[in-house]
């Protein structure tokens, strides 16, 4: 469960960020994998309207791989490296839901994601969407909401459900059933992202009641 701590304790939102530091390499991942976003919405835009053919799919799904690789790379690397910056805590998160949000966009589009399944795909993106809302606010009051580790298995079955998603038809092609095994994944993601996303809300709750 999230515990959200008081405004008078010291948390690492309230602690002193480093500044600089823009150009070290775990920024320079981060800002790739912003770059990545573009790249993979242009190859699954080519592969559909453009009909540009079946293995941009598989170029799409590398870029992919690329950008969530970094994902770990980067923060491991800020930390080890001691190369935090206030840059960086900020792009992070907006790379990943960028990632996973246009990825999930582009799908909806060709009829990868259909019927149904659309509806898993709008309960990652509104909850995205609202519990971001929520930390901005906390954030200005001065409370944290600490990562559980749900969320962080949540974030995994987003990565993993949106990559198999990725091969979807082209996977097919190589292995039957790939589509539908990315379509369970995602009704997966999505219950862990209603679970921890109305976990968020419960537990800030009080604090927006309060103001």
């Amino acid at each position: 469960m999230v515990d959200v701590t008081s405004r008078q304790s010291v948390t690492p939102e309230a602690q002193p960020i480093k500044r600089g530091h823009a150009f070290a390499l775990p920024n320079l991942l981060t800002y790739g994998r912003c770059v990545a976003v573009p790249l993979l919405a242009a190859c699954l835009f080519w592969a559909d309207i453009l009909a540009g053919g079946i293995w941009l799919r598989w170029v799409a799904l590398g870029i992919y791989i690329a950008a969530a690789i970094t994902d770990f790379f980067d923060g491991y690397l800020a930390r080890a490296w001691e190369q935090q910056s206030a840059i960086g805590r900020m792009l992070d998160p907006i790379a990943d839901k960028l990632l996973v949000s246009t990825s999930l966009l582009m799908m909806a589009s060709d009829g990868t994601i259909r019927g149904w399944s659309l509806w898993a795909g709008l309960v990652i993106l509104c909850r995205e969407i609202l519990v971001s809302g929520l930390r901005e606010f906390l954030a200005e009051v001065r409370v944290s909401v600490p990562v559980t580790r749900l969320a962080k298995w949540k974030t995994a079955a987003q990565l993993v459900a949106v990559g198999v998603l990725l091969a979807g038809p082209a996977g097919d092609l190589v292995l039957p059933g790939i589509t539908l095994a990315g379509i369970v994944l995602l009704w997966i993601a999505a219950i862990l992202t209603l679970y921890t996303g109305w976990d968020y809300f419960r537990a800030g709750a009080h604090h927006l009641i309060d103001e």
